[in-house]
């Protein structure tokens, strides 16, 4: 029988507090970054360097990804920075999926706990399955499943006698914070949301049933260790050890690339941040996509090694 416990209710209460101030930090933060970007480098520039309309706009967005330190939930202001700039859409795609999977820390963590061999094989189906994917759905017209308001720039506020017919001269700075305070606002609601869902299953779910789930025994091991992924939110610093502590306790080896997959590619918190900008179809195609790589990954991983 489940019991809820006082550790529970505290890991949970923990996680959101931590998670909640981490997120709004880095959701400012990197949101004020890309608008001093684009200050300085032109749409026009962004647009060319990621039009898409060959192949190295894919690969310099999947690189951007692999340099970028995000987690799956940063990744999102980075994004809307990429739509206001008018990047292809395909090379978009390819930065989102890739970015959160190809993190920094996540390499040199993999590298560290599972050697060489086994880092490589993971940045290959990373780095291959977020170009095909950005390609194939650029090319099947995904693009027409972006809300519109993600296109737009926001307006920022004024009251009283600062607003008139003619544009008064402000502070570059001080747009640049009304805009990215604009954007913190709209997505408030989601972050919290998917901050709340998330502290609560990484509260209350023990790893000791994900190991049992997920162990080399269950023929579904890799399928199920890559859809609980995708709820059980992981930082990057901590879902390496984590796996290896899986592993320790019985998880199959395929199933803990699977886990790594889901849980660095799409966390539920970022899945909700995503619908500020995606309608539901898109949402369905994201999840499909990294579904897919986790549990490709996880038998291709299981069949070689």
């Amino acid at each position: 029988m489940f019991t809820i416990t006082l550790e529970m209710l505290t890991n949970t209460l923990q996680m959101f507090g931590f998670l909640a101030i981490e997120l709004t930090v880095l959701f400012i933060a990197i949101s004020y970054l890309v608008g001093v970007l684009q200050l300085y480098i032109p749409p026009a520039k962004i647009q060319t360097i990621l039009s898409g309309k060959n192949g190295k706009g894919y690969f310099i967005a999947g690189l951007l990804g692999a340099i970028t330190p995000f987690c799956s939930c940063s990744t999102i202001p980075f994004l809307k920075g990429l739509l206001r700039a008018k990047a292809g859409f395909g090379t978009m795609m390819v930065f989102l999926f890739a970015s959160p999977l190809l993190n920094p820390i996540i390499i040199g963590l993999f590298a560290v706990t599972f050697g060489i061999k086994v880092t490589l094989f993971y940045f290959v189906i990373a780095m291959g399955v977020s170009i095909i994917a950005g390609y194939l759905l650029e090319k099947l017209g995904f693009e027409k499943y972006i809300k519109a308001e993600a296109y737009s720039e926001p307006k920022p506020s004024c009251c009283g006698s600062s607003c008139n017919s003619s544009p008064q001269p402000t502070n570059k700075w001080l747009q640049i914070w009304q805009t990215t305070w604009t954007d913190f606002k709209k997505v408030l609601p989601y972050l919290i949301g998917g901050i709340a869902l998330g502290s609560m299953i990484y509260g209350f779910m023990p790893t000791e049933f994900v190991a049992k789930v997920a162990s080399e025994n269950n023929p579904f091991a890799i399928p199920i260790a890559a859809i609980i992924g995708i709820p059980l939110y992981i930082r990057a610093e901590a879902v390496i050890p984590l796996s290896a502590a899986l592993a320790a306790k019985g998880m199959g080896l395929g199933a803990v690339m699977a886990l790594i997959i889901g849980s660095a590619g799409a966390s539920l918190t970022e899945v909700i941040l995503l619908k500020s900008i995606f309608k539901n179809q898109m949402i369905i195609a994201f999840l499909v996509v990294i579904l897919g790589m986790a549990i490709s990954a996880g038998y291709l991983y299981q069949f070689i090694f």
